[in-house]
């Protein structure tokens, strides 16, 4: 018995067993049949039977539904950073997080066809909470992110996650995804919680914080939609925050959620993987001694990477320009873009509300807005 054994993905040993109990679960079917479309059942429950570990299911299944995700509700995966890293060496990824599925799933697929080393990520508790998404989790290697607990256990489970993730990085020299914040960004605002930051540091030990995130290999990982499928889906939340209402989660949201951001349409996609954090470390630890301190330069470094190489799409320059009443960034787009996106925009919200049309744009907006403040300056080129 493991202490991860409650957060931990299937060992190896354990996939074909797991795997052919939901075999003939409707849900695997849909999965399947979305994967692929012509082939008879029979035939991938029988491939499922010569299924022994999680990277032959990775490979054999899973990559291809990702590649189908693309094909219909996409116009085409770029990657850009990734030239950068060694193909042997196991990463942190911290990523901005914009979809519960796609983040992790894509950067998978990118490091799958680079030959670099896969993940294992972090997921909510929350999102898997059928028996079928929980054992398809554990399948494509997630570990549980345990969603609320009270204080003492929610500390102690920070403190067993933490030490996973390093016995992940150091022993099994696994690469780890991790979103930079709980839960996905709903204003397009990416920030790096520092929660997220002691949450790494818990393992540390005897190593200073900075000496110790040197060892976690960080690589910030910006992605980028063109069209966030689940753009209208994340305004109840909004608007419930802007009237300064608690805002309850409907009983199947969350796999709605990830339904439609499965399917829904995104267009273009950007993944872009910024450089190892490394120097940056010895100089915060030169110009900060408060360890709070040091967790926000941290943070910093991370959003600043996430910000700057985040790819804007014509959306953003659109909704900037929607925003604020100007043509300031016109030259971005084309006339039938932007009538594409206003069309988008009547169809997702009411757009007589003026509250929900601006709360929308912003989305969109921000990661512009964002970059502009980096920028120095009120435009960028």
């Amino acid at each position: 018995m493991s202490k991860f054994d409650e957060i931990r993905p299937f060992y190896d040993s354990e996939v074909n067993e797991a795997l052919r109990g939901i075999a003939r679960d409707p849900m695997m079917k849909a999965l399947m049949g979305f994967t692929f479309p012509d082939v008879d059942k029979q035939v991938w429950r029988e491939q499922f039977k010569n299924i022994h570990s999680t990277s032959d299911f990775q490979h054999n299944f899973i990559a291809h539904t990702i590649r189908q995700i693309l094909a219909k509700s996409s116009e085409g995966l770029t990657t850009s950073g990734f030239d950068q890293l060694d193909k042997n060496t196991p990463y942190l990824f911290v990523s901005n997080h914009r979809d519960i599925v796609l983040d992790t799933s894509l950067l998978n697929l990118v490091l799958l066809e680079k030959e670099f080393i896969m993940t294992s990520s972090a997921i909510g508790d929350n999102l898997v909470q059928k028996t079928f998404l929980h054992v398809l989790a554990k399948l494509n290697r997630n570990f549980l992110v345990q969603r609320g607990l009270p204080i003492r256990e929610q500390l102690k489970s920070s403190q067993i996650m933490s030490e996973y993730i390093e016995q992940l990085l150091h022993v099994e020299k696994r690469s780890v995804w991790i979103a930079q914040r709980e839960g996905r960004t709903k204003d397009g605002n990416d920030a790096t919680q520092q929660g997220v930051l002691k949450m790494l540091a818990m393992a540390a030990g005897d190593l200073s914080l900075t000496d110790y995130f040197k060892t976690l290999k960080i690589v910030p990982i910006s992605i980028s939609y063109e069209y966030d499928p689940t753009d209208s889906l994340k305004m109840p939340q909004l608007l419930a925050k802007h009237r300064d209402e608690e805002y309850v989660k409907g009983k199947d949201e969350d796999f709605m959620t990830m339904l439609s951001g499965v399917l829904g349409q995104k267009k273009r996609i950007h993944l872009h993987a910024g450089t190892v954090l490394d120097k940056e470390l010895d100089d915060i630890a030169v110009n900060f001694e408060n360890k709070n301190k040091q967790l926000q330069a941290i943070a910093q470094i991370i959003d600043d990477s996430i910000i700057q190489n985040y790819k804007l799409w014509p959306t953003k320059f659109i909704a900037y320009d929607l925003l604020h009443q100007t043509d300031t960034y016109a030259s971005e787009y084309t006339e039938q873009e932007k009538q594409l996106f206003v069309r988008r925009l009547d169809m997702r919200i009411d757009p007589c509300d003026a509250v929900s049309k601006e709360f929308f744009l912003a989305m969109y907006a921000n990661p512009l807005i964002n970059k502009m403040k980096y920028e120095g300056n009120s435009s960028i080129d």
